[in-house]
C-alpha cells in the first residue's frame, strides 16, 4: 500500500470508493491499525475519554494531543494521519488557530487537522487552509459542543436539517478537504454526501457517506463507559486481557513464573 494523500482521498470520492478511518492514540495501535489497511488514522480528542478516563473531550489539551500525535506518526503509517484540534485550541482567534494547527503539522508530524463546527467556524477553516494546512471539518453532533446540545443527541432532525446542510456547504466553501458527519439522520447524510464534492466521513450517519470512522477502543470492546448505537463491535478483547492478567497473577503467586526458561544463567 502506498502512502495515502489528500488528492488520493478526493479521487476515492470521485470513483465511489469507500474511505476507511479509525482512531489511534499510540505507537502500537497505529502500527496495528495501519497494518489492517485503513486509509486514514484519526488521532482523536476522544483519547480524553477512552484513553485518559474523562467524561467528555473538553479537558484535553494541546500538549496531550501533541503527545498522542507524535506517538502515532512515529509508527510511520501509510495511512493519512489527521490530528484532532482540542477544545479552545482554535476557537479564540484565527491567529491562535493557525499557530496551534501548525504545531500539529510541524511538531506532531500530522498531515492534516480536524476542527469541529460549521458556518460558525468556517472563517477558521479558510484561514488555516490558506496557509497550506489541510483541514477536515466535523459537523452535526460535535462532542466539544456537548453542553450547548444538552448531551450527545442526534442532530439535524426536523427544522435542524437546513442548518446542518448549510454547515456542510460552508465548510466545503471554506476549503475543508473532507467533513465528518456525526449523529445525523441517514437521509440527511445521504443528501449532504450527494451535494458535496469533498468526501463525507460518517459516524452514526448511515451508509451513504463516502467513508466511515469509528473509535478503535469501541470496535475492540475496550471501552466500557458507553456503547453508542452506531458502533459495531468486531472483537471483545476486554475479557481476553483480564484473563491473561489473572493467569499472570496466578503464575507469579504460585511460583510457576518465572521458570528456568525465563531466567539467565
Amino acid at each position: 500500500m502506498k502512502k495515502m494523500t489528500i488528492p488520493e482521498l478526493l479521487k476515492m470520492k470521485q470513483h465511489g470508493q469507500r474511505i476507511t478511518v479509525l482512531t489511534a492514540y499510540d505507537f502500537p495501535f497505529a502500527r496495528l491499525v495501519d497494518g489492517g489497511g485503513v486509509d486514514v488514522i484519526l488521532v482523536g480528542d476522544s483519547a480524553g475519554v477512552v484513553f485518559a478516563g474523562h467524561e467528555t473531550t473538553l479537558p484535553v489539551t494541546m500538549d496531550e494531543m501533541l503527545y498522542h500525535v507524535r506517538a502515532v506518526t512515529r509508527a510511520e503509517p501509510k495511512a493519512l494521519v489527521v490530528a484532532d484540534m482540542p477544545f479552545m485550541s482554535y476557537q479564540t482567534s484565527v491567529e491562535e488557530a493557525c499557530r496551534n494547527c501548525g504545531r500539529m503539522i510541524k511538531d506532531g508530524g500530522a498531515a492534516a487537522v480536524k476542527v469541529e463546527g460549521g458556518s460558525n467556524i468556517s472563517h477558521v477553516i479558510s484561514a488555516v487552509s490558506s496557509i497550506d494546512i489541510p483541514v477536515m471539518a466535523h459537523i452535526g453532533l460535535t462532542p466539544q459542543s456537548v453542553h450547548r446540545m444538552g448531551g450527545y443527541k442526534v442532530q439535524g432532525r426536523n427544522d435542524q436539517a437546513e442548518r446542518i446542510m448549510a454547515d456542510a456547504l460552508a465548510v466545503e466553501h471554506a476549503g475543508a478537504f473532507a467533513v465528518v458527519l456525526e449523529g445525523i439522520p441517514a437521509v440527511l447524510a445521504a443528501d449532504i454526501s450527494s451535494r458535496l464534492t469533498i468526501p463525507t466521513i460518517g459516524i452514526g450517519a448511515g451508509p451513504s457517506c463516502d467513508g466511515q470512522v469509528l473509535v478503535i477502543h469501541d470496535i475492540l470492546g475496550l471501552c466500557e463507559k458507553y456503547s453508542p448505537k452506531f458502533v459495531k463491535r468486531y472483537a471483545d478483547l476486554a475479557p481476553l486481557i483480564s484473563s491473561a492478567v489473572a493467569h499472570y497473577v496466578a503464575d507469579v503467586r504460585s511460583g510457576v513464573f518465572p521458570a528456568e526458561e525465563h531466567s539467565f544463567s
